[in-house]
């Protein structure tokens, strides 16, 4: 029987381990918590696998976490010490590392195998609420260093006959990322909501469009604002190319930290 295809997500997994701590006030991740732990329901289908790109991981040459049990990497600092407690014991999949490997380098996109690096928060504290029971597959693929929307748009293209196959594909960031707004040094109130508005329309535009839009964001209004750098933007490039021909829609939106953030997928 031909599996399902999957859509692929563009998901926001908040800052550190936020989700597992206490604010003020109390209900300040809650929305967004809620809305994760509501993706597996919302898919329709347990995916066999998740190929996860997330801000947290640069690389000058493109990489596969091949492990098949793939510690956790603790990469946030200054935070409670049970957050450093945390335990995501999710297996790998190293059969699906090499089909990505495979794909990558058919397209002429060289890759090297990661062998010893640890999930990173931008995978863990997301997932700890998605598929809290680490019962589903993930491989983690990082980002070029070069940080180039258009390089990761088609990178996310060579990765579609993986939506196919079973595989979730999910970019792991954050749609408005500039910390001296969320740690209060500035107001982010304004310039998030015009690079979400943006954003939004983007996303949403036919797959063509949608694709030049997003590889020249740098135009969109308060979009240096918004992401000073653009880690944490990139996986959304991924995502939207594995997209494909298939619409884009905006599948979540919070205000947090008085800043306007989403979520988007790409397919039914």
């Amino acid at each position: 029987m031909p599996v399902p295809r999957l859509p692929t997500l563009y998901i926001p997994h908040g800052g550190g381990p936020c989700f597992f701590m206490d604010w003020n006030p109390p209900d300040t991740w809650e929305r967004m918590a809620a809305w994760l732990r509501g993706i597996d329901a919302g898919l329709g289908q347990r995916p066999r696998a998740v190929l996860l790109i997330s801000g947290h991981w640069e690389e000058p040459v493109v990489s596969v976490n091949i492990q098949a049990r793939p510690p956790l990497l603790f990469d946030y600092y200054g935070f409670p010490p049970h957050t450093y407690q945390l335990n995501y014991p999710a297996p790998g999949d190293p059969a699906l590392a090499a089909r990505v490997r495979e794909l990558l380098q058919a397209g002429g996109v060289p890759t090297r195998a990661e062998t010893e690096r640890g999930l990173d928060h931008g995978v863990f504290v997301p997932f700890l609420l998605i598929y809290p029971q680490a019962d589903v597959p993930i491989v983690q693929l990082s980002l070029h260093a070069n940080l180039d929307a258009a390089a990761h748009l088609a990178l996310g293209a060579l990765l579609e006959p993986l939506r196919d196959e079973g595989v979730l594909i999910v970019g792991s960031g954050m749609s408005y990322h500039n910390m001296r707004g969320l740690m209060g040094g500035a107001d982010p109130a304004r310039d998030s909501l015009a690079f979400d508005s943006w954003l939004g329309d983007a996303c949403t535009a036919e797959p063509a469009a949608r694709s030049r839009l997003l590889a020249d964001w740098e135009r969109a209004p308060a979009a240096r604002s918004s992401h000073p750098r653009e880690e944490h933007l990139l996986p959304l490039m991924v995502a939207a190319g594995a997209g494909g021909d298939d619409p884009g829609r905006r599948v979540f939106q919070d205000r947090v930290l008085g800043a306007t953030v989403s979520a988007f997928a790409f397919g039914a």
